[in-house]
């Protein structure tokens, strides 16, 4: 899974085994290390929910967003390529969260391990 950070905004990009997994396990998590000991960890998590709308939190080096089970499954299963969400926060500013699939590009890029992406459609896209 890759996490992309902007402003006020996060994407998340999932191969097929990590869609599968969210799916059929309830959630996927990447974990990066910055030192030994456990407050040293940065980890982004991706979870099926009961609530009906995409959401997002952080706490304790961990961001988490929160997708509804109907949008997991209807996702994995099909040939939709994301979807997204927008969260009012506390001071009235938007969190803006899109979940894609991660799809191959069309031009190998070396040392890019690609074999677990989802076919690209758009042939005109070259990443």
């Amino acid at each position: 899974m890759k996490l992309r950070i902007k402003g006020n905004s996060i994407r998340l990009r999932m191969t097929r085994s990590e869609v599968d997994a969210l799916a059929s396990e309830g959630s996927v998590e990447e974990r990066t290390m910055f030192g030994a000991v456990d407050d040293d960890v940065f980890s982004y998590r991706i979870e099926r929910g009961e609530s009906n709308i995409v959401t997002a939190s952080f706490s304790g080096g961990r961001i988490t967003v929160g997708v509804p089970a109907a949008i997991v499954h209807e996702w994995a299963s099909g040939e939709q390529l994301g979807f997204s969400g927008r969260q009012v926060l506390e001071d009235g500013s938007v969190l803006d969260i899109l979940v894609e699939k991660d799809l191959a590009c069309l031009k190998p890029r070396e040392g890019e391990d690609e074999s677990d992406n989802f076919p690209n459609p758009d042939v005109k896209n070259s990443c």
